[in-house]
C-alpha cells in the first residue's frame, strides 16, 4: 500500500468535498512549540495533534522516551481530532513527515485503513501556492472504534534476537549509532546486530520522500530482500515509524520496536554496541560493544 498523498492529490479531493480529517502534527526534538506553529498557520480545516500527549504515555523507566499511549485512550484522542470509522485521514507536519509518520502507524496499528502521509507536508503545501489558515479547529467528535495489533510490534526480547534471523535498521542519524554522540538517552551507540539506515536518507532536500525505485534501491543495498524479515528501532519510536512508511513505499513490510534505544539503553543488563559496524553481525565480538557500566560484553 503506498502511504502517501500529494499536493494536488489532496487539492483535488478537498475541492471535491469529499470527506478528508487533516491532522497537523507539528513536532521536532528540541523544539516544543508545535502548537503554536499550528496557530500561526495550517492547511484550512487541520486539527492539531500534540505528539507529546496524544501519541505518547508519559516516559517512564523500562518503556523509553515515548511509550504508545493505551488503546483507550488513543481512542478517545482520535475521536477528539473528529474521526469516524472509515474516515480518510492525511496527516502533515513541517519537518519531512518525520513526526506525522507516528500517526500514520499509530492509526494504521489501530485498525483504520485509509490513512496517509502528505508528501513533503507544509511546505511542499506552501509551494503549491496554496492557502493557509491561522488560528484553532475544532472539530465535531468522532465515533472511530479502534484496536491495536494490525501492525508487527516487537519488543526489547524479539530485538535482541532479530539479527539472528533478520534485519535490524536503527534509524538514527549515523554519529548517534556509532555512539559518539548521545543527546537524549542514558547510553551512546546501537542495539548490538543492528544497521545504521538514517531517516533522513528516506527524502529528497525538499522532505519529500524518495521515488519508489530509489527508495528500494536504498534497502536492496543494506540486505533487504523480499522474504527478508525486517525490524526498525529509533531513539523513542517516532521517527522509526517514518522509516516503515518508507520500507512499505519499497514494497517491504517492516516491524516496529515501539520503546526503541531509548527503552533499551535505559536497561542497564542490556548490551550496547558503538562503532560503526553492527557488531556480533560481521563485525568484533569484542571491543565495539559495552555493558550499561562501561566493561566488555560479548
Amino acid at each position: 500500500m503506498n502511504p502517501l498523498m500529494d499536493v494536488a492529490g489532496l487539492q483535488a479531493r478537498l475541492a471535491d468535498n469529499r470527506r478528508t480529517v487533516l491532522l497537523d502534527v507539528r513536532w521536532a526534538l528540541g523544539d516544543p512549540h508545535g502548537y503554536r506553529h499550528y496557530l500561526q498557520e495550517h492547511l484550512p480545516g487541520a486539527v492539531f495533534v500534540d505528539l507529546g500527549t496524544e501519541l505518547a504515555a508519559p516516559a517512564a523507566p523500562g518503556r523509553g522516551r515515548h511509550p504508545l499511549p493505551p488503546e483507550g485512550e488513543f481512542q478517545e484522542s482520535a475521536r477528539r481530532w473528529g474521526i469516524n470509522d472509515g474516515d480518510f485521514v492525511v496527516a502533515y507536519d513541517d519537518s519531512g513527515s518525520m513526526a506525522a509518520a507516528r500517526v500514520w502507524w499509530m492509526l494504521r496499528h489501530a485498525g483504520l485503513a485509509e490513512v496517509y502521509l502528505l508528501d513533503g507536508g507544509l511546505a511542499a503545501w506552501r509551494a503549491a501556492g496554496l492557502p493557509v489558515e491561522a488560528g484553532s479547529v475544532v472539530p465535531e467528535a468522532g465515533n472511530v472504534r479502534l484496536t491495536d495489533g494490525r501492525m508487527p510490534v516487537l519488543d526489547a526480547g524479539a530485538a535482541a534476537g532479530w539479527p539472528d534471523s533478520g534485519l535490524l535498521l536503527d534509524a538514527r542519524a549515523g554519529e548517534r549509532y556509532r555512539g559518539e554522540v548521545e543527546p537524549v538517552d542514558p547510553r551512546a551507540g546501537h542495539i548490538p546486530g543492528a544497521i545504521s539506515a538514517p531517516t533522513s536518507e528516506n527524502v529528497d532536500a525538499n522532505g519529500r520522500f524518495l521515488p519508489q525505485e530509489a527508495l528500494r534501491r536504498r534497502f536492496e543495498s543494506l540486505g533487504i530482500r523480499d522474504g527478508v524479515q525486517v525490524a526498525v528501532y529509533c531513539g523513542s519510536g517516532v521517527t522509526a515509524a517514518h522509516e516503515v512508511a518508507a520500507l512499505e513505499l519499497a514494497g517491504f513490510p517492516a516491524a516496529l520496536y515501539p520503546g526503541s534505544f531509548s527503552e533499551w539503553s535505559g536497561n542497564p543488563d542490556l548490551p550496547v554496541a558503538t562503532g560503526p559496524e553492527p557488531g556480533g553481525i560481521g563485525g568484533p565480538s569484542t571491543g565495539n560493544t559495552e555493558s550499561g557500566k562501561g566493561s566488555v560484553a560479548l
